[in-house]
């Protein structure tokens, strides 16, 4: 190996298998870690969690009203990423799809497609906020409860996680095709996710199966039935499983005797017009026996696809001739990989439990530390106050006798031992605090503070609070959202 200088600097001579090898490395890890993957913690992809931040940080949710979604994502794309603004306005167009998500994160106004595969319009006719539960993904953001770190040009900071109040991994799913590597996540039930996590908190050797009897299987957000229960226990215990799910159709009898079937929900990333379509074109080539006409009367209130059939058809031949070549009947492979500690990493249901209930308990923890800090400031604001109010008279006349600020401070740190924070306080405080009602309601605040100083300690001292604290937030948000 050779390294030789030109006008332009050194060049290093490498074997090309080997500098092959190394970006290639490079490049895959960077899709991996930092584009494709969602992170256990949160169960968010970087852009999603930088959508959701920008939202937060432009003060996008209830009750203000909707802003353009042109203007979140040119804020996305200059401030933390920078792939392109189809790759952004793409990723919040999905985070406010109802059949998409279980639980969109994402309120949007104007057309952000449909299950017939109709794509979103410009995003300069599009409004979108946080949704009601996206942002109890944010709350105590700004509690010091998460790590924050400087954008791609260093300019500003972003979070590396969310604080995640809601099981998001399971409760909405994830989808995602890296290098090498791809994770496909059904959503859940969020409410049978939260009775999983208090099994979890009650006992920590719960055993899967368990675990199973409360998230019965995904709940997709179109609907649809799932057919045995092999694929759900396979993914839920080895993190890979195919999951067959059918359609929701019924047989209906005319009054002339014919028959129809009506389709009312789809299985899970099934496009409605291509299903139509190709019952069509099934039908023509006699491949699909018996059907006369096909009509998708779907409105605003639900889904229906109307086939009805031929006189002297057997309904139950058709439907599941349907099931066998359409759509249909159609199966998800479930492969539930995340970002593990940085490292992508095939999990079952317990692991991810596990993990999202030890980030809740750094959370609580951190936050409890941000709280605790913030009351013992306030509370030795107010001994100082106190003493300043218990010693009035002296305090008056100690500052009348001061040449000037600086001396009435050090007068009163010397005086009555307090210290600078304290004396530049009592220096501030407003005339109105001399009254007896206002003097009432500072003692109150500072026998207030105490209690709350106590149990925060207490708390901290003590993992079993910690972990009632996250049941009772987590029986909040099933009562709330559930």
């Amino acid at each position: 190996m050779v390294n030789s200088k030109t006008d332009f600097g050194f060049i290093k001579d490498t074997p090309i298998e080997q500098e092959m090898q190394a970006s290639y490395l490079d490049y895959a890890m960077s899709v991996i870690v930092a584009r494709a993957l969602p992170d256990i913690r949160d169960g968010l992809k970087p852009v999603q969690r930088r959508i959701l931040y920008a939202m937060h940080d432009l003060g996008m949710r209830r009750p203000s009203s909707y802003k353009k979604s042109a203007r979140l994502v040119g804020e996305v794309l200059g401030k933390y990423h920078p792939h392109g603004d189809s790759a952004v306005y793409e990723a919040m167009v999905r985070m406010a799809q109802p059949f998409s998500l279980r639980m969109p994160l994402v309120d949007g106004q104007g057309n952000f497609g449909s299950v017939d595969g109709d794509s979103a319009a410009a995003m300069r006719y599009t409004e979108a906020r946080l949704s009601q539960i996206a942002e109890e993904m944010l709350i105590n953001l700004e509690q010091n409860t998460v790590d924050f770190i400087e954008n791609f040009d260093g300019s500003l900071k972003e979070p590396v996680v969310i604080p995640a109040r809601l099981p998001n991994l399971l409760v909405n799913g994830a989808s995602g095709i890296a290098v090498g590597m791809a994770t496909n996540i059904p959503p859940h039930n969020l409410s049978e996710v939260c009775n999983a996590v208090i099994k979890l908190i009650e006992n920590p050797e719960i055993e899967i199966e368990e675990l199973i009897k409360s998230v019965r299987g995904p709940d997709f957000p179109t609907g649809g039935t799932i057919m045995g229960k092999e694929g759900i226990i396979n993914a839920y215990t080895h993190g890979k499983g195919s999951i067959i799910v059918r359609g929701k159709s019924e047989i209906e009898q005319l009054k002339n005797g014919k028959y129809r079937i009506i389709i009312s929900e789809l299985p899970f990333q099934v496009n409605k017009a291509s299903l139509v379509e190709r019952i069509a074109e099934y039908s023509k080539s006699k491949r699909i026996e018996g059907i006369s006409e096909i009509r998708d009367e779907s409105d605003r209130d639900g889904m229906r696809i109307v086939l009805e059939l031929r006189s002297g058809s057997q309904p139950l031949v058709v439907q599941n001739n349907l099931f066998k070549h359409t759509a249909l009947q159609s199966s998800f492979s479930a492969n539930m990989l995340a970002i593990v500690n940085g490292i992508p990493q095939v999990v079952n249901l317990k692991v991810i439990l596990e993990h999202y209930l030890e980030y809740r308990k750094e959370i609580i923890k951190r936050k409890s530390e941000f709280e605790l800090a913030k009351a013992r400031e306030r509370a030795h604001i107010l001994a100082g106050l106190r003493i300043a109010l218990s010693n009035l008279d002296e305090v008056i006349q100690l500052i009348r006798e001061s040449k000037d600020s600086e001396e009435a401070r050090n007068g009163l740190i010397t005086r009555f031992g307090l210290d600078e924070k304290q004396s530049q306080a009592i220096l501030e405080m407003q005339l109105r605090r001399i009254a007896a009602l206002e003097r009432e309601r500072l003692e109150n605040e500072y026998k207030e503070l105490q209690v709350t100083i106590k149990w925060l300690e207490e708390l901290l001292g003590d993992v079993s609070k910690i972990l009632n604290e996250i049941k009772d937030e987590t029986l909040e948000l099933k009562k709330k959202f559930g």
